[in-house]
Formats: structure tokens, C-alpha cells, sequence
């Protein structure tokens, strides 16, 4: 018995992710909730489970495809009967398909589909999280070349492509090696993202290129060699540029904006241009603090708790909110209301290889300063490895971004979206500055807060960035204000 798998719905309300890597390939036995794949959605790199135990079939998509919610991406031989049953799909779609008028003839390429005809108690019910195939408009749904695998590999002549609740599928059925060529007509070329982007700049239809990559693949370099032959439709010149001189190089790299840089740019766009921004600056001596920080790590009881200047700011900031509550508030525009955190879920904003991340600490303001330092720690790392659960980037009410790390002084930060400010911290200069009536070097940094003028006047804001600077100036402060 076949099983085909759908991408689930991995929560969060995203429609697509990314196969980042496939653990598995066609003919492995894998056992129930097996790691099979890696999919990195516009939040993390999720691990994806396997549904079954039996053997890996056939693998949908290659590794670097975005895949939409509700789009088949492998299939199991669990063994049993020969009936192919789908994971994910939606159970009222094949109903509906065991209960419609028998379809007229097809031809030989397809075959009846085996999920349409099965009695219901054959028919598996919903997986939980797995949501129904959605019909998305201008999305037509991926078909494989004849005799191509989705990896590339060459399938077997007895291959044939079976319709299963709506989707295309690749079971072992009885279509012979000459299958009419017509089958293809409507088939998109194989290639990537960047080419097809590449192709559609320069108006060339890539059913008119002939692919010489493995299997057919449709390359780069395939549609510069197809610009020579054709003037396109963008009027560019019949003849591409001659690279073999010393300026043998491209002169642009184009690639998709997808994942975490699609939800990164949507967020910033509508935060910038929802939120009124307004943005504060303090410069001010940290020396104190940075001499308490000296002292923490030459004390046996603090030495291994990684205790640094981000903790410090981080413990400053929620005794700071505590004075100031309109920091920790939303705006909720459909219901016409201001709504007031009582904890505190700080955002640490984090530069990782995939872009920034906003992971939060739950009530932080209930951690003491080793807590604080350890649940800073566990986020950057598990951002910067991409593993933060999605649930870890949403629900923070203000945040932190350490711009310091960068040799940055001083900036205007974006909020996050949902939240009323957001503080960056720049870097720790040795400068000269006036201390008890002199001028001496002293460690000095600048903080920058952006603030929703919505949610917060200037006067509460000021206050707010004032008692953080009071509390990093001298931290003996803290006793008057606790």
C-alpha cells in the first residue's frame, strides 16, 4: 500500500516552507516519527517527522524547493494491498471523488485513481495538523517529466503518473516505455528559481530553451546561449556580452526573496509605516557597570554564569518598565483598544545566517541577573543554529537590539511589530569624559530607544530611557528604585 505525505501545516498560519535537506532517500525503511527532512519555514528549520513506518517510495521534491502547505513531498510503501492512500489530504475531497460519475477514458499515461474508487473504511481520516490541499489560484501543482524522477533520477519505464484526490502522484503502475510525447506538452521546464527569474527578465520562454543540465535541467548558461540565437521580447541585443576578457565576470546575482527575508520585509514595512516612530538617544557612563561585571566574573559564585553587558541592559530595562508601564503595551487597532502587559516578554533581536531573528524570554522580568544571562544565551544559540521553535518568536511586548556587537554606536530601531519600543544598545567606547569635576577616560556607550508615539508620550518615554541610563551609571541606584 502506498502513502502519500502532504506538508503540513506547521503552524504559526504559514503556507509554505522550504526542503532545506532530505534524510532519506527512495528504498530506506524508516520507522514512525523518523527524522526524514529538514524545511525551514519563514520562522526556523523545523524538524519533519515521518507519519509512517515502511519504506521511502518516492521522494516529491528535491532538496531547495518551496513547497505550499497541502503539496505531496513523499510517499511510503507500508505494504498490504496495492491501494494508495493520501496523509493530509482532505477527507471531504475524497469523499466527494469516491462519489462522483466515473470519468470518462484517459489516456494510457494516467491511470484511475486508486484513492477515488477505495471503499470509505479504506480511507484514513485527517492527521492532526496536516491540513486539507488548498486551491491556490496562479499556483498550478508541480508534474514530473516523463521517465524523470524529482530528484533527477532516471524512473523506471513501468512509472506512470496516478491521480490522487487532486495531486499528481508517481506509483508503479502498468505504462509502457512508449507513452505519446503529447503527455508533456503542458509540463513546466525544470529549473531554478533564479533561472526562471533570470528568464522572465529577459522575456524568454523557457519551453523554447533546451535544458543541458542533469536530466534536462535548463541552466544559466542555457538561456544566455538561447539570447544569442533570438532577439527577446525586452529588445535587448541578439548577441550576449563577451565574458572571456577581463571583465569575465557577472555583474549581478539575482536570487528569490523567500523565508525569513519575505516575513522580515513584511513586518519592517508595516511597523514603519502603521506605528508613529519616534526616537530617543542618551549617551552616558557605564564604567560603574563595567567594573561590576569585572567583579562578577573574579567571584567563584558568578565565574561561570557568562554574565555580560546585554544581561546587565536586559535587567535595567524590566525594573525600568516597571516605572514606566506604557512601554509594555499594544496597540489593537480592530478593537479599539490599548492593551497593558503585566510580565514582560523581552525580545533579544539575534543576526543569524538565515537574518534576524526576535526570539523572546517569557517574564524575564521575573528572572534574577544569572537567569537572565542564561536564557540569553540558550536563545542566540538555538536562533544562530536554527532551531527556535516558531512559538519563541511571537508574544514578545519589548525588545532588545545589540547594535554594540558591530562596532555601531548609535541608531534609529524598527519595532517590532505589536510592540511599543524597542531599546539598541551601541558599542563601549573609551572616551574622555567629565568625572567629579575633571576629564578622565571612562567606558562610555549610547543607548537609542524607538518608541510607538501612539502608545507612549515623550515625557514617559524619556523617563523610561532615563532610569535605564541612571541604573547602567551606577547600580547601586537600583536600591532607590525597587
Amino acid at each position: 500500500m502506498i502513502k502519500v505525505f502532504k506538508l503540513p501545516d506547521l503552524g504559526e498560519g504559514l503556507t509554505e516552507s522550504e526542503i532545506v535537506a532530505w534524510l532519506v532517500a527512495p528504498g530506506d525503511e524508516v520507522t514512525l516519527n523518523q527524522h526524514i527532512a529538514d524545511v525551514e519555514t519563514a520562522k526556523a528549520v523545523v524538524e519533519l517527522p515521518s507519519p509512517f513506518a515502511g519504506v521511502v517510495s518516492v521522494l516529491h521534491q528535491p532538496a531547495g524547493v518551496v513547497v505550499h502547505v497541502g503539496e505531496p513531498i513523499v510517499s511510503f510503501d507500508i505494504g498490504g494491498d496495492a491501494d494508495t492512500l493520501d496523509a493530509g489530504a482532505d477527507a471531504g475531497a475524497v469523499d466527494a471523488a469516491a462519489q462522483a460519475p466515473a470519468p470518462a477514458p484517459v489516456p494510457a499515461a494516467a491511470s484511475v485513481p486508486a484513492a477515488a474508487t477505495a471503499p470509505a473504511e479504506k480511507r484514513e481520516a485527517n492527521l492532526v495538523g496536516y491540513g486539507p490541499a488548498v486551491e491556490r489560484g496562479g499556483h498550478p501543482q508541480r508534474r514530473l517529466r516523463p521517465g524523470v524522477g524529482p530528484l533527477g533520477a532516471a524512473e523506471s519505464a513501468a512509472s506512470t503518473q496516478t491521480v490522487v484526490a487532486g495531486v499528481d502522484q508517481v506509483t508503479p503502475a502498468a505504462a509502457s516505455a512508449g507513452q505519446p510525447a503529447a503527455a508533456s506538452v503542458a509540463e513546466r521546464p525544470r529549473s531554478t528559481p533564479p533561472v526562471r527569474a533570470l528568464a522572465r527578465d529577459l522575456g524568454i520562454d523557457l519551453r523554447t530553451v533546451t535544458g543541458t543540465g542533469r536530466d534536462g535541467l535548463i541552466t544559466r548558461d542555457d538561456v544566455s546561449a538561447h539570447l544569442t540565437q533570438s532577439v527577446p521580447a525586452t529588445g535587448l541585443p541578439a548577441t550576449a556580452p563577451d565574458r572571456s576578457g577581463p571583465e569575465a565576470f557577472e555583474r549581478e546575482t539575482r536570487s528569490p526573496i523567500k523565508s525569513l527575508r519575505k516575513l522580515t520585509a513584511k513586518a519592517m514595512v508595516q511597523s514603519a509605516f502603521t506605528a508613529p516612530h519616534v526616537t530617543e538617544f542618551l549617551t552616558i557612563d557605564v564604567t560603574p557597570t563595567v567594573e561590576l561585571l569585572d567583579s562578577l566574573r573574579a567571584d567563584r559564585a558568578f565565574a561561570d554564569a557568562g554574565i555580560g553587558i546585554l544581561a546587565v541592559v536586559a535587567k535595567a530595562l524590566c525594573l525600568a518598565v516597571g516605572r514606566t508601564p506604557a512601554v509594555n503595551t499594544r496597540w489593537d487597532e480592530p478593537a479599539g483598544e490599548i492593551v497593558q502587559f503585566h510580565d514582560v516578554n523581552l525580545g533579544i533581536a539575534a543576526a543569524t545566517p538565515r537574518g534576524l531573528l526576535v526570539p523572546n524570554i517569557v517574564d524575564a522580568d521575573r528572572l534574577d541577573l544569572r537567569g537572565l544571562a542564561a536564557a540569553i544565551a540558550e536563545l542566540t544559540t538555538a536562533a544562530r543554529a536554527g532551531t527556535t521553535a516558531p512559538a519563541a518568536l511571537s508574544g514578545g511586548t519589548v525588545t532588545i537590539t545589540n547594535i554594540g556587537v558591530f562596532g555601531i554606536d548609535a541608531g534609529t530601531p524598527i519595532l517590532n511589530p505589536g510592540e511599543a519600543a524597542i531599546l539598541a544598545m551601541g558599542a563601549i567606547r573609551l572616551r574622555p569624559w567629565e568625572y567629579r569635576g575633571t576629564v578622565a577616560l571612562r567606558k562610555v556607550l549610547t543607548l537609542s530607544l524607538s518608541f510607538d508615539h501612539r502608545l507612549v508620550d515623550g515625557e514617559q518615554g524619556s523617563r523610561f530611557l532615563a532610569d535605564i541610563g541612571t541604573i547602567l551609571a551606577d547600580p547601586a541606584r537600583v536600591l532607590t528604585m525597587v
